[in-house]
């Protein structure tokens, strides 16, 4: 690789850094966007002129195919249906990741990652864990949006016998035919190893209940990362290293975040089909309390009453299209001498239009967020 396509990949490098940096505050979230997509086109511009690149005509093609697919989704889908659009594109991250690294064992000239006649060891366990990581995202993400666009129930039980003893034994067998494939490079190895990943993908996300699910996104966002980062040693493509660590661990500690603001741990989340049931009974029961029911104009009376108001938008509110009469409340309450403040969830704030009720277009802005 040239030093001018190392200079522009440190560039876009940097992009998605500052992106991510950007996408942290809502204030500061619309250049996010913008230094994301920047960085992006650079990358893609710089690959296109890489020496080992041929047969352009036929990439940009594909650009224009992917691109227009995408910009036609992305234009119909609605904002409440915008966690079904991320899990579905979460899926092609883990398709891609599945094909690169068959290509790379079927055509390791190609790749340049023979060493006497034979694919080298750290290029077998770059493709092993590529294809493993790459199908979980592929199917848990296809699983994941048929959950979130009501396709599928909330939650399945696929080992409903014993499901711990099951999935022990299908985690033990996907290690052994990973070891098995990075040590013999078998393509029989490889094609079961990656039938085994797609189920796993299948039995680790269809348990997981509805209400988990912006977790269980933003995990397979991490998956998805990760999955590009493998596969990035494949192809010795340094900006693609960065920029799937970057997503898988950014994505992690948003899972992690997502699970200290529910009180429960990501095991719990994300195993929650293979026998953990026994975690949630096993904690202490705390003493119950009476319940106190109020009607519209019970709440209407305490919050006219209150000198200090917290509102938490959440997808309930996206749904039900409230968001512009939330913001005519606050004004009200504003008027009547009351704080307002909005405190975003860090699980319902990764809901879509979560922030519009606080935007009006311009007219009310978020005062804190915590």
């Amino acid at each position: 690789m040239s030093s001018i396509a190392t200079f522009f990949y440190i560039i876009s490098a940097v992009l998605f850094i500052l992106s991510l940096y950007g996408l942290s505050s809502p204030k500061t979230s619309r250049i996010g966007n913008y230094l994301g997509m920047s960085g992006m086109a650079l990358a893609i511009l710089t690959t296109l002129f890489l020496p080992q690149v041929h047969n352009i005509i036929y990439i940009l093609l594909a650009i224009i195919i992917g691109g227009g697919i995408g910009y036609a989704v992305a234009n119909k889908v609605k904002m409440t249906a915008m966690p079904q659009l991320v899990a579905g594109f979460h899926s092609l991250v883990g398709l891609s990741a599945v094909f690169i690294a068959s290509s790379a064992l079927w055509m390791p000239n190609s790749f340049g990652i023979l060493e006497d006649e034979k694919i080298k060891l750290a290029s077998r366990i770059e493709m092993g864990l590529g294809v493993l990581i790459g199908a979980i995202t592929f199917t848990g993400s296809i699983i994941a949006f048929l959950k979130l666009n009501g396709k599928m129930s909330s939650k399945l039980i696929i080992f409903k016998k014993n499901p711990k003893k099951y999935s022990k034994i299908t985690g033990i067998t996907l290690l052994i035919l990973f070891l098995g494939f990075c040590i013999f490079g078998s393509k029989f190895l490889f094609i079961t190893l990656t039938l085994l990943s797609f189920f796993v993908g299948i039995i680790l996300i269809a348990p997981v209940g509805g209400a988990d699910m912006p977790v269980v996104v933003s995990m397979l966002n991490s998956y998805s990362g990760w999955a590009a980062s493998g596969i990035g040693f494949t192809l010795s493509n340094p900006l693609l290293i960065i920029t799937g660590a970057l997503v898988g661990a950014s994505g992690a500690i948003l899972s992690y975040i997502m699970c200290k603001a529910m009180n429960r741990s990501i095991f719990n989340v994300m195993f929650s089909g293979f026998g953990n049931n026994e975690i949630a009974q096993s904690v202490e029961v705390k003493e119950q309390k009476p319940i106190k029911i109020a009607n519209a104009e019970d709440v209407a009376h305490i919050i006219k009453s209150a000198s200090s108001v917290i509102i938490v938008p959440g997808y309930g509110m996206a749904v039900a299209g409230a968001q512009h009469a939330v913001s005519e409340m606050t004004h009200l309450l504003e008027k009547a001498g009351a704080t307002v403040k909005f405190a975003i969830h860090p699980v319902a704030g990764r809901m879509p239009r979560t922030y519009e009720c606080v935007a009006c277009r311009g007219q009310y802005r978020l005062r804190k967020s915590f």
